[in-house]
């Protein structure tokens, strides 16, 4: 929702003005007070149960998009005049009053919400009781493939011989098949049998209790009763099944609010009775059952086949000149059995022809979206509907990126905090705000997981083509960005804005964005065309024309759209993420402490100097060197005007850094640091890390030292420390450094790439490692035992890696006694070392029947492949495999 967003940020920057030391611009306190007014009514009222008449309509709310001008018009007059004091070249709002400019805004934001607070009275006196929609005389016939198994598990819940009522959460996205998984459950032979009191209700996000009770009344025992209050029907409902088995299902809840309104009225008679609910809320299915619930996940490829033939087809076989076609056309459906059945109800309809069908393979998922509104679209966009309105803003945001992109999460979250519709609350931080809402939209389906970090968290997302088609259809209604393909034409007044052209087209196409808040640069050409930003781009919050795709090497494999010059850059003062690649002869400004208000940036460069004005910009959080390090001066001493960067969470990719008291000082806040050292003779100070411990919030560590060994060997690392990641040198004596990490009481991942074992042996005691989840050690020279007296010393660790361990003699037995293993991953080691993880397997196989480990081992030796077996995988090559040089971040496949 384009006009929600624009409040929250507006507020955003008003409240920045008012807490930032040296604000560039100050605002009238009554003109504060007016727009914090405005405002907070007009978030009001869209976060109220106000539902547009054209809501389900092809064309936006004018109601919101006046809320939404009015508001740009406001940001417009307060960022023009802070660019305008910042820099007194900038031509944008010279020869205009700035608080008469603005009172004309907060005029009209008040004819706004005088117009809203009188909508909202008569919609108050006119509202009526929402009736609970009822799928039971509409369903279609139900088809159910690929779902099989989901069904003998569900039916077997409810004609099982638990005796207490039991409430079954059946979760998944609009369209996965809940419904129809249900229906077919209800109709089943046997459940018939066993309930003989059987009641189907569809709830919708704007329920009504009494309208819910008086539906499930009449499927039960026919009573129409209509005049009754919800006390009364609750009562009813209570007596009439008192002593019956019933089944009950509640078809697509979208709230707890609704169960913890009714479920009373349901007695548990000791009986079997059962009570099944739908919902695409993950998050809502342990109100309803804490230890269990039913996942709906995407169709394989033979599933989807088989669904499509059976809808196309019915009995019949698909004809062999269509097979292939029908096939990619599926493909492309990912497994979603609302997109197949709608496409195959389509194809059912039409003449067998090629070229027909070769048109919908080719035009699939605007066929699906555009030829069948009522059943898909429908379904899918009551999803958005239903959205809280602060969620809208960020699932929009998702159709910023190419179908099936991999997302990474963190990058998206910087982008959110940046663009500004993020909504403090509570007193958090907006980072934590970010992490809640995307929570939020993985728990309602809408974002996908699509891979998991080292210790759990949610490292890669994307977003199913149909919901990102949805996406853009939204954004095109709301105005919320504008994608340019070719050559703009009238496009001036856009806010937000996706280059996808060409990157020699991309001056062009710069230079006609002057009231652009956001840029972003998708398109994967890899190019060195040199790029200097126009000077009317000063009004710019987030320009992102970096990408870099995947960090699990140091080498990263990096995107860069374009190479620019610097000095523009840092023109745009209003900037809060900037994301570039950078052209060798471009130079560093000094200018770079007037980017007053800078949240993330991130630079991809070879060697440029840094200016030490990077010391004053204080609300930087994230500071990133991408390609190569680079020196990162040292705040000046006894400098009053110098504060630091207190907010600074994320620094990376700095080289030969000596970490002094007076530097520790200046960011105290850091969670995240990567540091490199090389040269060691040309670093001053005894040990560069002497105050590394100083960092209190620090939480993941990366240091390359594989020059400066002594260093390592000092070091004395902050308890907070969460994920550790060395590169040492050969000759680092691991020995000594191994019980200072294991004693880390947070650490949940550990890599070490190189040293060696003077003694041959390591050693762990019991408090050691005690919530290490990860460990991988590449390279560690001299290893022969590891010994490990008691599985409690790695407690929770659940993925080791082992690479070029060739002395090792064997992997601990009591490693394969720690119960939360998962995976044992051994790359060119011993294979005595082998042969003892094969036992591990086959001693807790012997033990449980089963087990949930799994071993890879990657060798050269073919006599291994032998004792390959389901949880045992052996892969030979034939060639030198090099591991990837881990950066600190989560590897996404490990």
């Amino acid at each position: 929702m384009a006009a929600y967003g624009a409040l929250v940020s507006l507020m955003h920057i008003i409240d920045t003005l008012r807490k930032h030391p040296f604000p560039p611009i100050r605002i009238d306190k009554k003109q504060v007070e007016s727009l914090t007014q405005n405002v907070t009514i007009l978030q009001e009222f869209l976060d109220a149960a106000y539902i547009s008449p054209v809501a389900g309509s092809h064309e936006a709310d004018p109601l919101e998009r006046r809320i939404a001008d009015a508001v740009y018009a406001a940001e417009d007059v307060i960022e023009s005049q802070i660019v305008l004091q910042i820099d007194r070249r900038s031509p944008i709002v010279e020869g205009h009053g700035f608080y008469q400019d603005l009172q004309k805004v907060i005029e009209e934001m008040n004819l706004i919400k005088n117009g809203v607070q009188k909508i909202a009275v008569e919609a108050h006196l006119q509202q009526k009781p929402v009736a609970a929609s009822t799928s039971s005389s509409s369903v279609k016939e139900n088809v159910m493939v690929g779902f099989e198994e989901v069904f003998l598990e569900v039916l077997d819940k409810l004609t099982g011989y638990q005796l207490s009522r039991e409430t079954i959460p059946i979760t998944g996205m609009g369209g996965i098949g809940k419904t129809t998984l249900a229906r077919s459950l209800f109709e089943n032979a046997l459940v018939k049998e066993r309930f003989n009191i059987r009641a189907w209700t569809t709830i919708s996000q704007t329920f009504n209790v009494r309208e819910t009770l008086r539906e499930v009344l009449f499927q039960a025992s026919g009573d129409s009763s209509s005049d009754l209050s919800e006390e009364k029907l609750g009562e009813k409902i209570y007596k009439f099944l008192f002593g019956r088995r019933y089944l009950v299902i509640m078809d697509d809840m979208w709230s707890v609010e609704v169960w913890e309104k009714i479920k009373f009225f349901f007695p548990n008679n000791e009986n079997g009775s059962r009570i099944i609910v739908t919902t695409r809320l993950s998050n809502l299915s342990s109100s309803l059952n804490e230890s269990y619930r039913v996942d709906m996940q995407f169709l394989d490829k033979e599933s989807s086949w088989g669904l499509f033939c059976k809808i196309v087809f019915e009995k019949e076989s698909c004809p062999l000149e269509l097979v292939n076609i029908g096939k990619n056309i599926v493909v492309q459906c990912k497994g979603l059995p609302l997109s197949i059945v709608t496409i195959g109800g389509l194809l059912a309809k039409s003449k067998r022809v090629i070229e027909y069908w070769k048109h919908i393979e080719q035009n699939l998922n605007s066929v699906v979206i555009n030829n069948n509104d009522e059943f898909c679209l429908k379904i899918l966009r009551m999803s958005y509907i239903y959205l809280l309105n602060y969620l809208k803003p960020c699932f929009l945001y998702m159709g910023f990126f190419e179908e099936d992109r991999r997302i990474r999460v963190s990058m998206l979250m910087k982008l959110w905090v940046c663009e500004g519709f993020l909504k403090p609350r509570n007193g958090k931080s907006l980072e934590i705000i970010a992490q809640e809402y995307f929570k939020e939209l993985v728990d309602r389906n809408l974002i996908l997981v699509d891979g998991l970090g080292c210790t759990g968290n949610i490292k890669y997302c994307k977003i199913h083509d149909l919901l990102r088609d949805l996406c853009l259809k939204e954004v095109e209604k709301e105005r919320f960005y504008h994608v340019i393909r070719d050559d703009p034409l009238h496009i001036s007044c856009e806010r937000r804005v996706v280059l996808k052209t060409e990157v020699l087209l991309i001056n062009k196409v710069l230079g006609s964005l002057s009231h652009a808040r956001s840029i972003i640069c998708d398109y994967d050409e890899s190019s060195k065309s040199e790029v200097r930003l126009p000077h009317n781009l000063r009004l710019l919050r987030t320009f992102k024309a970096y990408d870099d795709s995947d960090d699990r090497s140091i080498m990263y494999l990096s995107f860069w759209n374009g190479s620019y010059f610097l000095d523009n850059v840092f023109e745009m003062v209003n900037s809060r993420y900037l994301a570039i690649s950078v052209h060798d002869e471009s130079k560093f400004p000094t200018s770079v402490d007037l980017l007053w208000n800078l949240h993330t940036l991130i630079i991809c460069c070879r060697n440029i100097g840094i200016p030490i004005g990077i010391w004053k910009l204080h609300q930087l959080q994230h500071l990133e060197f991408r390609s190569s390090n680079l020196n990162l001066p040292d705040p000046p001493s006894g400098d009053n005007d110098i504060v630091g960067m207190e907010n600074l969470h994320t620094l990376k990719g700095v080289t030969n850094w000596v970490l002094k008291e007076e530097v520790v000082e200046r960011i105290p806040n850091v969670k995240k640091l990567n540091l490199t050292y090389k040269e060691v003779k040309q670093i001053e100070g005894a040990n560069c890390l002497s105050y590394l411990h100083c960092f209190s919030k620090l939480e993941n560590f990366f240091c390359d030292g594989f020059g400066s060994h002594e260093y390592l060997q000092e070091m004395r690392l902050p308890r907070s420390l969460k994920k550790l990641s060395i590169v040492a040198s050969f000759t680092l004596e691991l020995e000594d450094i191994m019980p200072k990490i294991g004693s880390l009481p947070l650490l949940e991942k550990f890599v070490l790439q190189y040293g060696f074992f003077k003694t041959g042996k390591w050693e762990t005691i019991e408090g050691q490692f005690t919530s290490l989840k990860f460990l991988r050690l590449e390279h560690c020279k001299g290893l022969e035992d590891w010994i490990v007296s008691d599985s409690s010393h790695f407690p929770l660790l659940q993925n080791l890696f082992l690479h070029s361990f060739r002395q090792l003699k064997e992997i601990p037995a009591e490693i394969g006694e720690v119960a939360t293993l998962k995976s044992i991953s051994l790359n060119s080691c011993s294979e005595s070392a082998v042969m003892s993880t094969k036992h591990i397997v086959e001693e807790l196989e012997e033990l449980h029947g089963e087990t949930d480990l799994h071993v890879r081992v990657s060798t050269s030796n073919e006599s291994l492949r032998c004792f390959a077996s389901v949880n045992f995988e052996v892969d030979v090559y034939h060639f030198i495999k090099y591991p990837l040089i881990s950066t600190g971040e989560d590897d996404g496949n490990c």
